[in-house]
């Protein structure tokens, strides 16, 4: 399609942008394409965030393709409707975890990214869910539209040869990284201190004392403890399974023994359950890492750094072999969640490691430097930058993978722009008359 935009990621933080905006629109419905409207605010909210990226504020035609975008959006979900296409609610988990990741990563951790949305994640993800699963509709129409088209290598010549000089696109630099991570033991004292510290608040709750009074006290989950611990309402596939696995056996009100999860040690008490949805408090105590079983993590990896240097093993059969991260079964190679591959531009990556492997050729790796996990947990790694390409204008030899997706995705977009002329013909669209005057790529109206 030669201006209808499909930019899932913006939508997505759209969305958050629509979040602080809602009430400063006074809001109308603008069109309505079978049972789903369009709002002004859906316009004016994806509008700022195009503003964000440098887009001319003045240019008001602009929102005409923004509307056109919808137009679009709500003709798939519309075909999704009519064809009872099913999405499951740990698909949308998924989803939103996977995009929630991303720009955890942009704003450079959750404590950034809830600052911004002022509220927690959890409760974010709630009123996402519904936008989170119709886009999810949307792109399974669209991905059914488009499932048998295929381009031969010729068609790939075709298109790159016909591009102009000036067209052809620049390939960014991209870099593959690998790790071999450490983790620490947490001793057998730490263990037992922890869990009784737990213990005595436990205690204190079966006694009468305010569950949600001492998670905003005690409790080390930063993202919940300012509110009383509470998680909001989640359903199964959304926890830590432990956790989960505890939680969904509570009775309301009901406290639970000590739950060891992936971050540390947790008591539970169900607030509600409605169907398959629970709520819950929670409480959590992490374990502390001694310094000396910091310094052994450290340790190992020196003698793995050494035996990598010296050419006694290779990088990827040692992260095989003595990484503690789940990378370990890609040889070490860090995946981009974003694409599925093990190729990340360098603002992908985070930034704790671009600003290592960036000092770093092709082939080389880093001394033992400190990390935190996802869970906040401290280790040590070992960065291995296996790549690294420079930004160029693409060529075949180089960039057929990209060259191609790009030609298909042009014979994609062919085959789009006829389901729209088709469906918009069969489907009851009514579009606001001050918007009529907009001039669109497609009859969307008679």
């Amino acid at each position: 399609m030669k201006k209808i935009i499909i930019l899932p990621a913006l939508f997505f933080f759209a969305c958050i942008h629509f979040l602080h905006a809602q009430n400063k629109v006074i809001d109308q419905v603008v069109a309505v394409i079978g049972s789903n409207m369009i709002m002004l605010s859906d316009i004016e909210n994806e509008y700022a965030q195009y503003v964000m990226q440098g887009y001319n504020k003045g240019d008001s035609s602009f929102k005409c393709v923004l509307l056109e975008e919808l137009l679009f959006r709500k003709l798939l979900l519309n075909q999704a409707q009519i064809d009872s296409v099913q999405v499951t609610d740990s698909q949308v988990e998924a989803d939103l975890d996977r995009r929630i990741a991303y720009y955890t990563k942009q704003m450079g951790g959750e404590d950034n990214l809830e600052k911004y949305l002022n509220k927690s994640i959890i409760e974010f993800k709630n009123e996402m869910r519904e936008a989170q699963k119709n886009m999810i509709l949307q792109q399974n129409v669209e991905s059914k539209i488009t499932e048998n088209v295929k381009v031969t290598p010729s068609e790939v010549k075709i298109y790159f040869n016909n591009l102009l000089k000036d067209s052809v696109p620049i390939v960014s630099s991209v870099v593959e990284v690998g790790q071999i991570v450490k983790m620490p033991k947490v001793n057998e004292e730490e263990k037992a201190k922890t869990k009784e510290k737990l213990n005595v608040i436990r205690e204190r709750i079966l006694k009468g004392e305010d569950f949600a009074t001492l998670a905003v006290l005690y409790s080390e989950d930063d993202a919940t403890s300012s509110n009383g611990g509470e998680l909001g309402l989640t359903s199964r596939g959304e926890l830590d399974a432990a956790f989960e696995s505890a939680a969904f056996k509570l009775k309301p009100d009901e406290v639970s023994p000590i739950v060891t999860s992936k971050y540390g040690y947790h008591i539970i008490k169900l607030i509600e359950r409605r169907g398959e949805l629970i709520n819950v408090r929670h409480i959590l105590i992490k374990t502390k890492v001694a310094t000396e079983d910091l310094l052994k993590a450290k340790t190992s990896l020196d003698s793995i750094y050494a035996l990598i240097k010296s050419d006694s093993i290779t990088f990827e059969d040692a992260a095989m072999k003595y990484s503690d991260d789940p990378s370990k079964k890609n040889r070490g190679l860090l995946v981009n969640t974003e694409t599925g591959t093990s190729k990340f531009e360098p603002d992908q990556l985070d930034q704790t490691v671009f600003f290592v492997v960036d000092k770093l050729k092709a082939g080389e790796i880093s001394q033992p430097v400190p990390m935190k996990t996802d869970e906040g947990k401290q280790a040590y790694r070992i960065l291995f930058l296996k790549s690294r390409t420079d930004p160029h204008r693409a060529n075949m030899k180089d960039d057929y993978d990209y060259i191609q997706a790009a030609a298909l995705k042009q014979k994609q977009n062919k085959i789009i722009e006829e389901w729209i002329k088709k469906k918009a013909v069969a489907t009851y669209i009514h579009i606001a008359d001050e918007y009529k005057s907009c001039k669109f790529n497609y009859q969307w109206f008679n």
